[in-house]
């Protein structure tokens, strides 16, 4: 008697809203042995290893906390400086190494890409979830601070909207990877789109509140003229209940975060659709 075996039938896409959802829960183990892949390859052959993950917020975080805050003051009042720029780069060092990795996941990957077949959504979707790695140890490091401030009476006052993290973590992951797979799926045409990608990363980073505290910035304050489309831009309300909930300053508008997942949703869905029409042809154009 014959064995039943599992049968995949592999069919063209058909359309621009064939998506592989389904497919994505199929292939999980596969996702997970890209996230250890990822993580393994970035820190194999480093005498710090996984240390490097705290180093570098750590001295983006000084620099900042020098130039932006001693020497410019822009930083918060009524809390260390230290932790306003930590908080800050710990969320945009997680959101922003997930869009820059996504956006090369074709280029990058363009060797495995052609030889098997597998969803190719699952890249980019571990590649998210591997940057979570990061950001647990970076967490922790904030932790530590935060908890030495609010133990000395530093002026910093953690709130019940820390149980908001992991809402806002996966904001950030789903915009990341919804631009991320935009510029991806660009790029295997256009690669000048490249060479923009960080550049646009750091005009994006200075749209956000990381070196600067919008609100004792009369420009960008509530009320102000340019208020409205400065909170426009999805990771801000992020950057301001993160900040809000473990260093108990500035203030929530549930407006424009309802306005920042309303972006998040629309740019994830156009990235996925675009993303899924490019993988058929992408081969020919890598």
């Amino acid at each position: 008697m014959d064995e039943k075996r599992p049968v995949t039938v592999i069919r063209p896409k058909s359309g621009w809203f064939d998506l592989p959802i389904k497919e994505l829960f199929r292939y999980k183990d596969l996702i997970l042995l890209f996230v250890k892949r990822d993580f393994v390859s970035l820190y194999k052959q480093t005498i710090l290893g996984p240390a490097w993950a705290v180093i570098q917020p750590f001295l983006t975080t000084i620099v900042f906390s020098l130039v932006f805050g001693r020497i410019a003051g822009l930083a918060a009042e009524g809390v260390p400086t230290f932790i306003f720029y930590l908080s800050g780069n710990v969320v945009w060092h997680y959101f922003s190494n997930c869009l820059t990795q996504t956006s090369n996941t074709f280029i990058a990957n363009s060797n495995i890409l052609g030889k098997v077949y597998f969803p190719r959504l699952v890249m980019p979707v571990s590649t998210v979830i591997s940057k979570l790695i990061d950001f647990a140890i970076q967490f922790s490091f904030m932790l530590i601070f935060v908890v030495y401030y609010w133990a000395t009476n530093a002026g910093v006052h953690p709130n019940w909207f820390v149980l908001m993290t992991p809402v806002l973590l996966l904001q950030l992951a789903m915009l990341s990877l919804g631009c991320g797979v935009i510029i991806s799926a660009a790029t295997t045409k256009y690669r000048d789109l490249r060479m923009l990608v960080t550049f646009g990363v750091q005009l994006w980073m200075y749209g956000t509140p990381i070196a600067y505290d919008m609100f004792s910035m009369g420009v960008f304050a509530p009320g102000s003229k340019y208020y409205g489309l400065y909170m426009c831009n999805p990771v801000t309300p992020i950057v301001n209940i993160f900040r809000y909930g473990w260093l108990g300053i500035g203030q929530i508008d549930w407006f424009y975060y309802g306005v920042g997942w309303m972006v998040t949703l629309v740019i994830l869905f156009l990235g996925v659709v675009l993303f899924s029409r490019v993988e058929k042809t992408f081969m020919d154009t890598v």
